[in-house]
């Protein structure tokens, strides 16, 4: 692996007023005014709108409206408008699938942007496929949606309409495991999962990583994510001889578990995915106990790259009440990749979109082909359907706030 720090920016301009539209509005989303004779193709969206993930799915939701109003306002496919349905999967695999069902049997629908948990996604994915319908997440880390269940010995595509703008937990776990082996000098370490596919895979990839490095996981530990009583984790951590711990799962019951380690006499880093480094972590872990923690993310920091500049300028102006997040410019980005392989099939039929549920199987397979340089860089994807722009950061909570890009790498196979 190696490491590049990112740094420089230049100033970005914002899309046109056209743009410009509040954020809090329906859920349907993302309509300019729809000229006479054009066709109207939907994008439908799932990530959890309510409850713990709220924050998140929100600034995903946000996101995917503003790539489908920058789409409308340059008419990047002619003759279509698009629109942005939502809806809450509330983090839940089996409403996940009803969602997926939904989007199918609305014949408007070309394809899906989500979900936000790698487990809903999972439950959503072979209901999009046999419906010949694209599914492309900016958020989705488990490499098992793409390269099957042998992923490391034997990668097997089962899903060719589902791609991601994000790399995957395979590629990322391993450095946060070089982080805290090499840079933290953290020898013996517990992991603690939530039982979901993110958080186990996620924590079985770092613990291979960290092994093979020399670490020893001195303990291993399994909590329930719908409780907020950790006590007898936090009491199995302190008592292994840990010196850090890496947490698989998301940034509330992170939160929640660094301020019982910290709280039991526990000083320790914690590390985690992606799915910790959101701000609400440090509320709830508080400013004192949250120290210590670190997370990785895709790409390096969005507000240090040139290519993103746009997209943070536009959605400040936009007005919207939740921030973008971690996941937002790879929604964003996924979203355009979504609105190109449309605009590649509509092209491809005379520059008529025509019957919306004959043209998804188009566009299946033109999003294949994909490639534009998008927020978080060079968008296209592999033969399983994977981001080729693999690049991690690596960041930590530093007096109360979290400082992006402690350590930035290019992972090269």
């Amino acid at each position: 692996m190696r490491h590049f720090h990112v740094f420089g920016t230049t100033t970005a301009t914002a899309l046109a007023a056209a743009l410009l539209l509040s954020g809090c509005g329906s859920r349907e989303e993302g309509d300019t005014a729809q000229e006479s004779g054009t066709t109207t193709v939907t994008i439908g969206f799932d990530a959890p709108l309510s409850k713990d993930l709220a924050a998140v799915g929100l600034g995903m939701k946000n996101s995917a409206e503003l790539a489908v109003k920058k789409a409308n306002a340059d008419r990047t496919v002619e003759g279509v408008t698009f629109k942005l349905v939502a809806k809450d999967d509330q983090a839940t695999p089996n409403i996940g699938q009803q969602n997926a069902a939904a989007f199918v049997a609305d014949d408007s629908v070309i394809g899906v942007v989500g979900a936000y948990n790698s487990s809903v996604s999972a439950a959503m994915v072979s209901t999009l496929r046999d419906a010949r319908m694209v599914q492309v997440s900016g958020a989705n880390t488990a490499a098992t949606l793409t390269r099957g269940a042998d992923y490391e010995t034997a990668p097997k595509r089962e899903y060719d309409n589902y791609f991601r703008t994000i790399s995957t937990d395979a590629v990322a776990a391993p450095v946060m495991a070089e982080y805290f082996f090499n840079d933290l000098k953290i020898r013996k370490l517990a992991t603690v999962d939530d039982k979901k596919t993110y958080g186990v895979g996620i924590v079985d990839n770092f613990t291979d990583a960290y092994q093979k490095l020399g670490g020893k996981v001195v303990g291993h530990q399994s909590l329930n994510p719908d409780e907020s009583d950790y006590a007898a984790v936090v009491g199995s951590v302190k008592s292994s001889g840990a010196q850090g711990v890496f947490y698989g799962g998301e940034y509330p019951q992170a939160g929640s578990l660094k301020k019982q380690l910290v709280a039991a006499g526990f000083d320790g880093p914690m590390g985690g995915g992606d799915a910790l480094k959101d701000d609400e972590l440090v509320a709830l872990a508080g400013t004192e106990a949250a120290e210590g923690t670190y997370a990785h993310s895709d790409g390096a920091p969005i507000d240090k790259l040139d290519s993103a500049k746009t997209f943070i300028a536009d959605y400040e102006a936009a007005g919207y009440q939740q921030p973008y997040g971690v996941f937002g410019a790879y929604v964003y980005d996924a979203t355009t990749a979504l609105v190109q392989a449309v605009k590649a099939a509509v092209a491809a039929n005379d520059g008529k979109a025509g019957d919306i549920t004959e043209l998804r199987p188009e566009v299946v397979a033109a999003m294949g082909d994909v490639g534009f340089e998008g927020a978080t860089g060079r968008i296209g994807f592999d033969e399983y359907g994977d981001s080729v722009n693999q690049v991690i950061s690596v960041n930590g909570v530093r007096d109360g706030k979290w400082v992006n890009g402690i350590d930035v790498v290019t992972v090269k196979d």
